[in-house]
């Protein structure tokens, strides 16, 4: 099975537009009959859901502060372990995140220019040329001068206005020999819907496929799509067998997963490692309540926007009669962000309102006032914990807190330097729930 070549398309800073391009390129590829997925670097829900809009092919994350190098290599090679087509894949697209350097903590450890070195793989550097003419070079030059070893093979301008303004900018990038490789032209139909949590989710989105085809048109027409091409490289990672190093074990044998518009920020890797350890996933929606699985022995309720639904949730009765049936019996159910809010007793939406949830757990949220929570964290399982062991995770939440309830904590937690921070979650019997979302054991860290 041949490698797929790859590229990884980064930036300076956040808004240069790695996503509009990422998604073009995506969509024309599989347009021009090229199987392409795309992948994600960090913790980000978001857009793989975007690049499998694009591309039809499942997105994963790689996250080089979290993931071990094996697992990086995993699923970049592998893709979803459990899906076929993209096991053959022919192109991978690995869009950053924030800016090429950026990454957690006082060391930026788990940029994308890490995963960069990580994969081996070709970089494409996307500036934002609205305010800028020759100065577009300044950060090719400055990353080269900082990290040699990187492959950069190419620049591309977004937002350029006109002819003479990308003149100015190919003009620039010849006298220092950097390969230009487009001059994106501005174009307002290629900005993008988004809300407190970043871009609106791909299945909310209304206008989406003529966003897509728009962002494909545009790349065509101003983007050197043969010389892209050409600049990709096989992954150098050996191709075998999945080897799921670092994931983490299913919470059950027969898992009810909660996926709708609440319920919508689940990491594909997890999954795919669950179904790769031998666990039967079984999906149904809360906002329509349904209930889980008859035959489930387990629950597992990810992150969302349940503070945009929290009315619908309040009044779906055969979902929560169900979980507490399943709770009654001793079943494990697990939240995580959204989903540790569904589980508390209230939760409190920005007009104020208070809404009922489950009840299974004894705390409250509130989304009214709203605080950012965002960062890596070393998480380690207190006594009792439905997982045992170290993780790594990450937080990502406006909503907090109002309530703490009288439930045992589920984490003890370190930041991604290492500095203490207060426990958090909850748990009780068989549920447990905390605003962190996992992304693999612990000692997946081991080799970096």
């Amino acid at each position: 099975m041949k490698p797929p070549r790859s590229i990884l398309l980064t930036a300076p800073s956040s808004s240069a537009g790695k996503t509009t391009i990422t998604l073009g390129l995506l969509r024309l590829l599989n347009k021009q009959g090229i199987l392409v997925r795309g992948a994600k670097s960090g913790p980000d829900f978001i857009d793989p859901m975007y690049h499998e809009a694009a591309s039809g092919q499942a997105s994963v994350n790689l996250d080089a502060w979290a993931m071990s190098q094996a697992l990086i290599h995993d699923l970049a090679a592998n893709g979803d372990l459990n899906d076929a087509n993209d096991k053959d894949c022919d192109f991978l697209i690995v869009e950053g995140a924030m800016g090429v350097l950026d990454g957690a903590g006082s060391g930026g450890i788990g940029s994308s220019s890490d995963l960069a070195r990580i994969l081996e793989v070709p970089i494409i550097i996307i500036v934002d040329a609205a305010k800028v003419g020759h100065s577009v070079i300044l950060p090719v030059l400055g990353l080269k001068a900082a990290h040699p070893n990187l492959k950069i093979t190419g620049l591309i301008a977004n937002r350029v206005a006109s002819e003479s303004h990308a003149a100015r900018i190919k003009s620039a990038t010849d006298q220092y020999g950097i390969k230009l490789l487009g001059t994106l032209r501005r174009n307002p139909k290629l900005d993008m819907p988004s809300r407190h949590l970043g871009l609106v989710p791909a299945q909310e989105n209304l206008e989406l496929e003529a966003f897509l085809d728009e962002a494909a048109c545009a790349v065509e027409r101003d983007l050197d799509i043969e010389v892209i091409k050409e600049v990709a490289e096989p992954l150098r990672a050996e191709i075998s067998e999945p080897i799921t190093a670092g994931t983490i074990s299913p919470i059950g044998q027969r898992i009810a997963v909660a996926r709708d518009e609440a319920f919508c920020f689940i990491y594909p890797h997890l999954l795919a490692g669950w179904r790769e350890a031998g666990a039967e996933l079984h999906f149904f929606s809360p906002l329509r309540d349904e209930r889980p699985h008859k035959d489930c022995d387990s629950v597992f309720l990810p992150g969302g926007y349940p503070e945009l639904h929290a009315p619908r949730i309040a009044a779906a009765t055969q979902f929560r009669k169900a979980m507490h049936i399943l709770a009654n019996q001793g079943a494990v159910i697990y939240g995580e962000c959204g989903g540790y809010m569904v589980l508390g007793d209230g939760l409190e939406d920005r007009e104020g309102i208070c809404h009922s949830m489950l009840g299974l757990l004894s705390h409250s949220t509130s989304f009214k006032k709203r605080k950012l929570h965002l960062g890596y964290r070393h998480l380690r399982a207190i006594e009792h914990a439905p997982f045992v062991g170290n993780f790594a995770g990450h937080e990502f939440h406006y909503s907090s807190l109002i309530q703490s309830g009288k439930d045992q904590h589920l984490f003890a937690v370190r930041d991604a330097d290492g500095n203490r921070l207060p426990n958090i979650g909850g748990q009780r019997k068989s549920i447990s729930g905390s605003f962190a979302h996992l992304i693999c054991v612990a000692s997946a860290l081991s080799d970096q």
